[in-house]
């Protein structure tokens, strides 16, 4: 016997539609699709997400407390602009994560580490010649987050993770600042990066992992000397 027209649909899990909201967006403003300053309308996004407004409330609170959303005091919200006055500490730490992680990759791998961080080069390559942007961003993060992995400190894994996240903004005005193709560069250096730490060669991959950081530090500062300001058009 078939179920009657008003049966209701069955509930969400608990907590479920709040981390689909909060993943999406999340998404969605660290990938620019939501660009700095868009404003965020609780009305529109329970009618685009299907559900009330309470699950919409609760992931935009868990992006403000990442910094990504800014509450105003009318109680609407924005996404929060890329504070590009401080950067310099974002790209302190970025460099240091390279480094640090490179190296001990270098030191700790075990021969089996190798592999995933190969076919993580090989999907990043492939973005490469593909030119898509937002594949490279992923791509990039997977494969350093292998050689992460192989330097077996959980602690830094975590950090360097949250840090490439942080940086997808940032890394998509990168790539968006290369008027032609970007460049084979960024593979060759992979390749090097990975030959150093076969070797186990940690001063060798110390100091490409720092090059390999400092040019996208250059890159944005150049950026910064063209008009003052990136254009996040994208």
């Amino acid at each position: 016997m078939s179920e009657p027209a008003d049966t209701p649909a069955p509930e969400r899990k608990r907590g479920s539609g709040v981390k689909m909201v909060y993943d999406l967006l999340r998404d969605e403003i660290l990938d620019l699709v939501l660009p700095p300053g868009s404003p965020i309308d609780e009305v529109q996004l329970a009618e685009r997400f299907g559900m009330s407004r309470t699950p919409i409330r609760e992931a935009l609170v868990r992006l403000s407390g990442e910094g990504l959303v800014h509450t105003l005091p009318n109680r609407s919200a924005v996404v929060a602009h890329i504070d590009f006055l401080n950067l310099h500490t974002f790209f302190d730490a970025l460099v240091l994560m390279y480094r640090v992680t490179t190296r001990l990759a270098a030191e700790h791998h075990r021969p089996e580490d190798l592999e995933p961080i190969r076919a993580r080069q090989a999907e990043f390559a492939r973005a490469v010649a593909d030119q898509d942007a937002l594949a490279m961003i992923a791509t990039n993060a997977a494969f350093h987050s292998a050689i992460a992995e192989a330097g077996r400190n959980p602690y830094f894994l975590g950090l360097f993770n949250r840090i490439l996240d942080e940086g997808r903004r940032i890394l998509r005005i990168y790539y968006n600042s290369y008027e032609d193709r970007l460049p084979q560069q960024f593979v060759d250096e992979h390749e090097e990066i990975i030959l150093k730490i076969a070797a186990r060669d940690q001063d060798g991959a110390d100091r490409l992992a720092r090059i390999h950081a400092e040019q996208i530090v250059r890159q944005v500062q150049t950026l910064f000397s063209r008009g003052g300001q990136l254009d996040i058009a994208l």
